[in-house]
């Protein structure tokens, strides 16, 4: 049996939350641009949740903005589909399963561009949701008047001068606009294009005046993992279960959080999906909640990823079984990473709390996150999310942060590399994983030099825009657990730290 309207009658409600039969009833309040997971597990998960509650009564409209695959699978199931929540809340395994019906249609940007068209005159259309990469928001040649325009700052141009033309500039009419991607001040970034094409487009002095002061375009930051579609053997399993087939299904982690600038009154009102789940944060900024994942979620990825890969492990869930490596993580966060990022907007509260999640992020069995996708470009990332973290933690202490010094020499040790042709290569226990990292040569050649490597690196301004030797004691921290790490391996110079502290 086919997930589809027609069939949710046929299926057990005491296994997967179904849709009310008033929330297929709802207008189409939102446009959104992509179909891909992270739309349907996160800004969609919010609009089903509040739907189903009666809150926001709001349907949306799908662009299918991109060649790749088709839009027939929504199209036969109603676009209904299954969001299977599996991971670990508090440290205890949970799972759950809910059909959404927040989609109401799928339109394909280069087959019914008119309809879109047409959609941007309905007058309870009031929202904007994308998600198009990260390389999505960016400048163009487009015309207004293309069919239609290729980039998507392109096409929702052409659609707001529609609805300003079909609406006669009725300043009641204007959007809100919430971008999903990737990249800071994603809402700002894509306004000025907005405005800069505008301007390409020599549209009128009236509209310019309108899209200024009738349309919102906000900041947001997104945080869930959404690997998307199951396993096969997963899919067959949970679909067994649940007793129906569903092309569409994808599971997500229990974790969400989705803080979006919001100053107005008419955001905040547009944006009334928000009451239904706390983890959706409508604030006046959201650098307090940027930094939080910078570096409790993204920084201790970073300051542990070497010392999973010298340890052996493959997966970020596997480290987490291991008790020092769990351990490490948990120290990592609350006694440096933590103190380094508190100020009158971060709470300890706020670190205790954040840093629990991550706790159970780390370890959800249900995800496969390689250690080896982690390491990608790993100096950018070192020198982007945890350096800056020493001049805060140095703003209050004297010591080094050994913990910090125990990581930072594991990616040390992690980057002595082999040089094969124009490739580095780093063998750790027979396997053999070549190093993807912009600074992969400074490294090898460093490493020419095994005695002093630890003050030629942190002493390397092209790598950290400083001379990181003088912070007091971090060279010889480093260098004291480089040593470590190299006669006793990296879990055992883990273990030996743990005691110390």
């Amino acid at each position: 049996m086919l997930l589809t309207q027609d069939t949710l009658q046929s299926i057990a409600s005491d296994l997967v939350d179904t849709p009310t039969e008033a929330s297929f009833l709802y207008p189409e309040k939102i446009l959104q641009f992509g179909t891909g997971v992270l739309l349907r597990g996160l800004p969609d998960y919010f609009v089903n949740k509040a739907n189903q509650q009666g809150l926001f009564r709001g349907r949306i409209v799908v662009i299918k903005s991109t060649s790749a695959g088709t839009a027939d699978s929504f199209e036969q199931q109603n676009n209904l589909y299954t969001l299977c929540i599996k991971g670990l809340d508090e440290g205890k395994e949970i799972s759950s399963y809910e059909i959404n019906n927040s989609i109401s249609r799928v339109l394909s940007a280069s087959e019914s561009w008119q309809e879109i068209l047409k959609n941007a005159e309905n007058p309870a259309l009031e929202i904007v949701f994308s998600n198009t990469t990260e390389v999505g928001i960016v400048m163009s040649e487009d015309l207004v008047d293309d069919n239609p325009p290729k980039s998507f700052p392109g096409k929702l141009l052409a659609i707001l001068y529609h609805r300003f033309k079909h609406f006669a500039g009725d300043i009641t009419k204007g959007l809100t606009i919430v971008p999903t991607e990737l990249i800071t001040d994603n809402g700002s970034k894509l306004k000025k294009i907005i405005f800069d094409l505008a301007q390409q487009n020599s549209l009128s002095a009236d509209f310019i005046e309108w899209l200024t002061g009738a349309n919102d375009f906000c900041n947001t930051l997104v945080d869930r993992i959404v690997p998307g579609a199951l396993s096969p053997a997963d899919y067959v399993k949970t679909t067994a279960m649940l007793g129906y087939e569903d092309q569409l299904m994808i599971m997500a982690e229990p974790f969400r959080l989705w803080a979006i600038e919001a100053t107005s009154d008419r955001v905040k009102q547009r944006l009334s999906f928000a009451v239904a789940d706390s983890s959706v944060l409508l604030v006046p900024s959201i650098e307090k909640y940027k930094e939080i994942k910078l570096r409790l979620l993204n920084g201790t990825h970073t300051l542990s990823c070497a010392m999973a890969l010298l340890s052996g492990f493959t997966t970020v869930k596997e480290a987490m079984q291991n008790a020092a490596f769990s351990q490490f993580i948990r120290l990592l966060m609350q006694d440096e990473i933590g103190p380094s990022i508190l100020n009158t907007a971060i709470s300890q509260n706020d670190v205790k709390d954040f840093s629990s999640k991550v706790m159970d992020r780390f370890a959800n069995p249900y995800l496969e996150h390689k250690w080896e996708s982690i390491a990608l470009n790993y100096s950018s990332k070192m020198a982007m999310r945890n350096i800056p973290l020493l001049d805060k933690w140095y703003g209050s202490h004297s010591e080094a942060p050994q913990l910090f010094a125990l990581g930072f020499a594991a990616y040390l040790y992690f980057l002595k590399s082999e040089r094969k042709d124009s490739h580095y290569i780093r063998t750790i226990n027979g396997r053999t994983i070549e190093i993807q990292d912009e600074s992969a040569a400074v490294f090898y050649e460093a490493w020419q030099q095994p005695e002093t490597v630890v003050h030629t690196v942190l002493s390397n301004v092209g790598l950290w825009n400083r001379d990181l030797t003088k912070f007091p004691g971090l060279e010889e921290s480093v260098d004291r657990q480089l040593k470590q790490i190299i006669h006793n391996g990296a879990l055992q110079a883990l273990t030996i730290l743990e005691h110390e502290k």
